[in-house]
């Protein structure tokens, strides 16, 4: 799969995902054009030596709705939150709901990313190797 500038954008930041938060490794991944695929897995400690652990069943925000600090539904918010910002700016978009002045910009913020993901548990090396196989042949089978 050839990337283009906002593909590589997007390869990047997730990328970067395993580097900023110490518990994340990246693993298996593929940036395709209209989606991503990838596994990132969860180490019980914050040093690159990390084990794995079972994913946590515990809520995904704290108390009043404040999200949980390396949660997947907030690595995920934020990572669609950056990547969205930067391919918007790259387009020509200004960060702002409504472009009252049509001299601030002629190409509004758009969406990127559709609203949910999917989101799945992988319990064993099994089910890991199919997972990553699927990602890496993900491109060959690319008809859309």
């Amino acid at each position: 799969m050839r990337l283009n500038e906002y593909g590589e954008l997007v390869k990047t930041e997730w990328q970067k995902t395993g580097i900023i938060r110490p518990n994340i490794v990246i693993d298996a991944f593929v940036v395709m054009p209209n989606h991503l695929h990838g596994i990132l897995i969860i180490t019980d400690n914050y040093d690159c030596g990390g084990t794995l652990q079972r994913a946590s069943t515990t809520k995904t925000t704290e108390q009043f709705g404040k999200p949980t600090k390396n949660s997947i539904p907030t690595i995920v918010r934020l990572f669609k939150s950056t990547t969205t910002k930067q391919i918007n700016q790259l387009r020509g978009g200004v960060e702002t709901r409504y472009n009252v002045s049509p001299r601030v910009s002629t190409i509004p913020m758009l969406p990127l990313w559709q609203r949910n993901y999917y989101e799945h548990i992988i319990r064993d090396d099994t089910e890991l190797t199919r997972i990553r196989q699927y990602i890496i042949n993900n491109p060959k089978r690319w008809g859309g």
